[in-house]
């Protein structure tokens, strides 16, 4: 297995609770798990992570993660060795996202952060999960732990990202995408489009996850992961 150090961007809303499962089997690596809470634009977590992080390192990003992703892909290719993309998408926001994320903040700013997520979790979780405790707990677990004004900070970096379709073309490393086939945030169109533009690019799709397939099928992401760091 390559012994580069691995950078975690985490996604919005989502603590390294979301990694817990890579973290106990990379127990003997080197694994950074990128400060996610502390700027408000991609462009700003992307300067903390490179400032932040070792030469030359392996990328993985989920959800928001992948944008940040994106952006260090734009600033430094040449450090980054390979990259694994999770629910993810590359297009900015449009109409539909926007009005989703501003009602988000309407929430908030009347004083009802709980109830984000308990309005995300549909789209968060398949049917059939949304009764699961554990995922459940994980899940508000993390969003108190991130906080409202966090929360607002990630939201605001998230409706003013580019557009990062017209520069996947000059991503040259290995790139491994992961996806799991009931999420309800991203599609398979949005990864499709990102694995056709980056030369190379592979797609596994997680059966019966939706958009934390990490802590909802380690025992699928994990060995994906490590196997696609280990090639």
């Amino acid at each position: 297995m390559s012994s580069l150090p691995i950078v975690l961007i985490t996604g919005q809303l989502l603590t390294k609770a979301v990694w817990r499962p890579l973290l106990d089997a990379w127990f003997d690596r080197e694994v950074i798990v990128a400060d996610n809470q502390s700027d408000d634009t991609i462009e700003g977590f992307a300067e903390r992570l490179l400032a932040d992080a070792p030469p030359k390192f392996i990328l993985v990003g989920h959800a928001m993660g992948g944008f940040i992703a994106f952006e260090v892909m734009r600033r430094a290719p040449e450090r980054v060795a390979k990259l694994a993309l999770i629910a993810t998408l590359a297009s900015a926001d449009g109409p539909a996202q926007t009005a989703r994320r501003q009602g988000y903040i309407d929430l908030v700013e009347s004083g009802k952060f709980d109830q984000v997520v308990e309005e995300r979790i549909p789209i968060l979780f398949p049917e059939e999960k949304r009764n699961d405790e554990r995922l459940l707990g994980i899940a508000r677990q993390m969003a108190s732990d991130t906080g409202a004004d966090t929360f607002l900070a990630q939201q605001r970096a998230i409706m003013a990202r580019i557009d990062s379709r017209p520069r996947l073309g000059e991503i040259a490393v290995p790139v491994l995408l992961i996806w799991g086939e009931k999420d309800g945030i991203t599609s398979r169109a949005h990864h499709d489009e990102i694995a056709a533009a980056i030369p190379g690019a592979r797609l596994e799709v997680i059966a019966g996850a939706g958009h934390l397939p990490t802590v909802e099928a380690p025992e699928l992401v994990v060995p994906l992961l490590t196997e696609f760091i280990a090639s």
